[in-house]
């Protein structure tokens, strides 16, 4: 017997944000449905291999589908993130930010992209990569082009439709394998605030501001609170320009300075700038959104990504996310 995935009262947070179409779906199999995906991204099994008691796999894996073309499940995420600030239960005094690499199953490899896609895809690639090259064209550099080598240039055609599919997909390549890369804000209990999705190669501090863009907490009244009080991250995210970003915003930031740019800012003198403050007392509870990166990877289906599509992946986080902030008022309440 398959375990309850969601209680009554739980139930009654997600209920409001599935559409119910003209002709279906029946209101009384939304919640077997539903509880289905959550079934599916906590065990991280394939969709076939889904207990009877969800209904048929095909149906629950279209209505996710449907659901996650609709958006339903980032609104669902922004609006139980609402009804937590509605009862006070938002703390945006200190937001932690930081990002997690998830490894890609063989089976989220080969996403199908549409053949006219794909040409104006590489079509933009080629006039790229031939803007960066220097001294002329690949032809020019070498004298002979792909005279001596008439494979070459279809080799290098496979390469660049190969890279083009694995972004697309948000998935990189590293010695590792093939990986995702999720990047997060949590408030100060462990609870998901933003989330951006990139390949595994991304950099962590150019996600640095568009992952506190993505802040947004709705209240019952006035416009969003998009403003924390201050911004822990690690010395990965110390650079002018995120330092800049929180001081204009009137954001105190408790992010480490990196050896090597203390140094540079030594060397230069009273040029170099004033020293980097770091409140140390605020940055231990840094901690907080490496606790809820351990939340959101106690879904398999969460922890290694199966999902081809990085919407499909996306969705499924964003249900994680939900079903933390879910657990965290249904606990409140009782």
């Amino acid at each position: 017997m398959t375990r309850a995935q969601l209680t009554d009262e739980g139930w009654g947070f997600v209920e409001p944000y599935l559409p119910v179409g003209e002709y279906g779906p029946y209101p009384e199999r939304l919640r077997q449905q539903f509880e289905g995906v959550i079934w599916k991204f906590r065990s991280g099994a394939q969709w076939r291999e889904m207990p009877d008691r969800f209904g048929a796999w095909s149906t629950v894996h279209n209505r996710f589908r449907q659901w996650r073309d609709a958006g339903v499940f980032e609104a669902l995420l922004e609006g139980v993130i609402a009804e937590a600030a509605e009862r006070g239960g938002v703390d945006l005094s200190l937001v932690s930010v930081d990002s997690t690499t998830v490894r890609a199953h063989h089976d989220a490899a080969g996403m199908r992209l549409e053949e006219g896609v794909l040409d104006a895809l590489e079509k933009a690639a080629a006039e790229a990569e031939a803007a960066r090259q220097k001294g002329g064209g690949a032809e020019e550099q070498d004298g002979q082009g792909d005279v001596c080598d008439p494979g070459r240039g279809e080799r290098r055609r496979v390469r660049r439709r190969r890279k083009l599919r694995l972004k697309a997909a948000q998935l990189g390549r590293s010695r590792g394998g093939q990986t995702s890369k999720i990047h997060l804000a949590a408030d100060r209990h462990r609870r998901p605030l933003a989330l951006i999705l990139t390949a595994g190669q991304a950099a962590d501090s150019p996600q640095f501001i568009p992952v506190l863009a993505k802040v947004r907490v709705r209240g019952p009244v006035g416009r969003p609170r998009t403003r924390p009080g201050a911004v822990a991250a690690d010395k990965a995210y110390s650079s002018r320009g995120n330092r800049t970003h929180l001081r204009e915003r009137g954001i105190t930031a408790v992010i480490p300075e990196k050896k090597d740019q203390a140094a540079n800012r030594k060397k230069k003198g009273r040029h170099g700038g004033r020293p980097v403050t770091c409140d140390a007392e605020l940055y231990k509870e840094r901690n907080t959104v490496e606790r809820l990166i351990n939340k959101l990877k106690a879904w398999r289906g969460i922890a290694t990504r199966y999902d081809k599509t990085p919407e499909s992946y996306l969705a499924g986080v964003h249900l994680r996310a939900s079903m933390i902030w879910i657990k965290d008022l249904t606990r409140t309440t009782q």
